[in-house]
């Protein structure tokens, strides 16, 4: 599989007993020591609001990180566009590659401020999943609606404090569109007016989609001839409906001339199974605190993690999550790695990993690029 590159996604998780300090200078490492395993990208999330993530501001993570890289590519996963400008994101990313030329890659996502996406009008999967598998083996767990979350007072206070009072979200296609042009230099508002983002115009970015569903997300990419991020690691339910929705609506463009597509997936790999669980144990109490909506906590250690009085509820609540990871040795995982690019077609895989130890993580990106290597 050495034809289908890695990537990381990264978001800058702090460990119990650590701080933010601790978290950025990790990354940073990270990113250094990934470009010497061979991963092509390195991509920063943005989250708000969360004990347990520094990754608040993927440009400013960015440029940090692009002084102290020189080739893999660096990008977010994604700019959360419901709080944002199309003007000041181009801005961002345009001082950037002002400094760290044809590097960057400017992943865009609607959340921010949006209601999740709605998928139920998207259209059925060509591929069959039986008993929550597809032919090949990957697992396709039942969905989980993300619409309980949206009554959570900590996501209405993230809200408020991300936005101008009184201000709403541009439409997604709408702002989208608008970046594009800022960044080709030929943007023009309703009555005429130019407008020219210095730095930014004619920046040297490679510009991509990320998205749930087969949703407006999808639909935008397809349509704007972009590149494409489906969340295995976010929603696995809903993975294969993206990716089906985003070729089948595919439109060529000046940027590609047919559809590309990267599938994330959350890994834990160490030298064997048994070590691999055990790095992997607090993975399931850092995801319920996220979909109790209240904020990723500082993620645990394993001893802390099996302490916790688990309930049925609480397990039903991450299951998803927990059964989709790929968790085991180098081989094991990369077995599972090569299920999702075959049920997906990815074009690339983008994997991200979180364990307590900063040296277990550097570790399982270690070996997984070794072994993906030999494949």
């Amino acid at each position: 599989m050495s034809g289908i590159p890695l990537a990381v996604l990264d978001l800058v998780p702090i460990s119990s007993g650590s701080t933010a300090t601790e978290a950025l200078r990790n990354s940073v490492d990270l990113a250094q020591r990934t470009e010497r395993f061979g991963y092509a990208r390195y991509w920063f999330a943005e989250h708000h609001l969360n004990p347990g993530v520094a990754g608040t501001s993927p440009a400013v993570v960015l440029a940090l990180t692009a002084a102290a890289t020189s080739t893999i590519r660096l990008g977010s996963g994604a700019v959360q566009l419901g709080h944002r400008t199309a003007l000041s994101t181009v801005e961002e990313f345009g001082l950037i590659d002002a400094l760290h030329p044809g590097r960057l890659d400017l992943g865009l996502g609607r959340s921010g401020g949006r209601p999740t996406e709605r998928t139920g009008d998207a259209a059925p999967t060509t591929t069959p999943v039986i008993d929550g598998r597809t032919p090949n083996g990957l697992r396709i767990p039942p969905g989980f609606s993300f619409q309980r979350l949206l009554g959570s007072p900590r996501i209405a206070l993230q809200r408020r404090l991300l936005q101008q009072p009184g201000a709403e979200a541009q439409d997604y296609g709408e702002q989208i569109d608008d970046i594009l042009a800022l960044l080709r230099g030929d943007y023009r508002s309703a009555d005429g007016v130019e407008a020219h983002a210095i730095p930014g115009e004619h920046a040297d970015v490679q510009v991509w989609i990320l998205g749930s569903s087969g949703g407006q997300s999808a639909r935008v990419a397809a349509s704007g001839g972009l590149r494409f991020a489906a969340n295995y690691h976010v929603s696995p339910a809903t993975v294969l409906e993206a990716v089906e929705a985003y070729r089948a609506a595919f439109q060529p463009s000046d940027v590609l001339d047919k559809p590309y597509v990267s599938v994330s997936a959350d890994v834990v790999v160490a030298e064997d199974d048994a070590t691999a669980r055990d790095r992997a144990t607090g993975y399931g109490l850092w995801v319920r605190s996220i979909r109790t909506a209240e904020g990723a906590i500082p993620f645990p250690t394993p001893e802390q993690a099996r302490a916790h009085p688990w309930s049925d509820a609480d397990r039903e609540l991450v299951a998803d999550r927990v059964d989709t990871q790929f968790v085991g040795s180098p081989a094991h995982v990369a077995d599972q790695l090569e299920q999702l690019q075959e049920a997906t077609g990815a074009d690339e895989l983008l994997i991200t990993t979180i364990t307590h130890r900063h040296a277990d993580r550097v570790r399982s990106y270690e070996l997984l690029a070794e072994e993906w290597r030999r494949r």
